[in-house]
């Protein structure tokens, strides 16, 4: 009874626990974010950027296979024979001595080695033999060494060019992702900030509405005061709603950006306005750097490298090549299965061989291809030099952006105070009989177009800098990142 009482209580424990065990496994994670740590946790989660590590990792794969090629390579076979029924071959008699011994000797050979006792009808003038066993076994181990090859040669050359293309692809990736992660960032910002002053615009209106009503109620307003407060409440009511929608959007684009799932929670640590302050760099717009060390150049100029090694690689294969091979095999033979014995004997046999192969002609055929990738290099050159004066211009283009960008920063912050100092004398004049409900609403949308331009005005800054310091940056991929 003590041991099923035991067994009662530990079971109800168990069953109790369940709950638990499953709302911790089922708990959504949480993440405390600033900019910068959103940053550094994207680049490492987002799908885009990970899937670009993997591209490098096939790279150094790519490489060594491409190198391998050289080296030796071994090979081994086993070949297992029976012969179910062995072949006849016939031997004309005349072969032997033209006397009836032999003959007889021959065909006695013959009819002891048949199986089943089978009679085999042979042409007139002619000994049906069978040579060899009925099983045999065959192992051989093959050593390849390719000698001389050009387009191993440039294979060697290019195994670095192919590991930088797929390198270059990641540090661009990475910019995409930073980009991405900082314009998911200012938007959760933007939309957390635009309900917060949506609501206590709402918050305000809303009092201003009951205020007024109260008085048409006394006759001391006109009803027309009061539905265009209610005009202005309802707008305001709908545009709320409809940032709070946003907001949801916002923190979902953030979470896909960051590779985590889209019902995790997320809180950001820093505001707009301090983020924005971060980004306000005059010495930005005064760096300089070498075209040359542009991702989009290095993109371009590594295009064209590969196209000057297609050109190379076509030029090799009129190159002779030289391989040679050894290779050493044992054979076993016998009546029955018997190579697992340690009685079994076997013979060894070895063979060592060169290949060489020519190219002499070929009608034309490697000259036109070799010329096709010639000018497919040159195409690549032409775009090289493209790459080179796009690039300048984008970083003119982005200078010139997030000059605006602060300027038009400046000019929102000082609109936003002149247009809460115009709605608020507005609604004191409207309280005090001096301002009609029209002006009155005149000077809320004002005041409410200045707030969101203050802010998309605060994002702009924010963008343009990463746009800015992407093109600007000149750093390369490092494979312990």
């Amino acid at each position: 009874m003590k041991i099923l009482n035991k067994l009662k209580l530990a079971s109800t424990a168990i069953l109790f626990s369940l709950p638990v065990l499953s709302q911790e496994q089922n708990q959504v994670p949480e993440y405390n974010l600033s900019l910068d740590e959103a940053i550094i946790f994207g680049l490492a989660n987002n799908y885009n950027s990970r899937n670009a590590q993997k591209d490098v990792e096939i790279s150094l794969k790519q490489k060594w296979e491409i190198i391998s090629q050289g080296l030796p390579q071994i090979g081994g076979n086993v070949d297992y024979q029976n012969f179910l029924q062995q072949p006849v071959t016939l031997l004309p008699a005349a072969a032997f001595d033209n006397t009836q011994s032999t003959i007889d000797i021959v065909q006695d050979y013959f009819q002891n080695i048949q199986r089943n006792d089978v009679p085999v009808n042979a042409p007139q003038g002619f000994i049906p033999v069978r040579f060899g066993t009925k099983q045999s076994v065959n192992a051989t181990a093959t050593w390849n060494q390719l000698i001389f090859d050009g387009s191993y040669i440039v294979g060697i050359q290019s195994a670095r060019t192919l590991l930088e293309i797929s390198e270059n692809a990641k540090t661009k990736t990475d910019h995409e992702v930073k980009r991405a992660i900082i314009n998911a960032y200012g938007n959760v910002l933007l939309a957390e900030e635009s309900a917060e002053i949506l609501e206590r615009n709402e918050a305000t209106v809303q009092k201003n509405f009951e205020e007024t009503s109260i008085l048409y109620d006394n006759g001391m307003t006109e009803q027309e005061d009061v539905e265009q407060l209610e005009i202005t409440l309802l707008g305001l009511q709908n545009n709320l709603n409809r940032s709070r929608r946003m907001r949801d959007i916002a923190y979902e684009m953030l979470n896909l950006t960051l590779g985590i799932p889209v019902e995790a929670e997320v809180t950001l640590t820093e505001n707009l306005d301090e983020l924005t302050m971060e980004y306000f760099d005059l010495a930005l717009l005064q760096k300089q750097i070498p075209v040359r060390e542009n991702i989009d150049y290095r993109i371009a100029e590594n295009t064209a490298e590969a196209a000057n090694i297609e050109v190379r690689l076509e030029k090799a294969k009129a190159l002779p090549t030289l391989s040679g091979f050894v290779n050493y095999g044992v054979q076993g033979f016998s009546e029955t299965f018997s190579f697992l014995q340690s009685d079994q004997e076997y013979f060894d046999q070895s063979i060592l061989g060169v290949t060489l192969n020519i190219p002499i002609f070929s009608s034309g055929m490697r000259s036109s291809r070799t010329q096709q990738k010639q000018i497919a290099y040159e195409q690549a050159l032409i775009e090289l030099e493209r790459t080179e004066n796009e690039v300048k211009n984008q970083i003119n283009s982005a200078k010139t952006e997030y000059e605006f960008s602060l300027e038009n920063y400046q000019n929102m912050k000082r609109n936003l105070a002149l247009a809460e100092r115009i709605e608020n004398k507005n609604q004191i004049k409207f309280f005090e009989g001096l301002a009609s409900s029209f002006e009155l609403s005149e000077a809320q949308r004002q005041l409410y177009s200045a707030q969101q331009n203050l802010l998309q005005a605060m994002l702009d800054v924010i963008v343009a800098k990463v746009e800015l310091e992407n093109l600007l940056d000149t750093t390369k991929y490092n494979n312990e990142d």
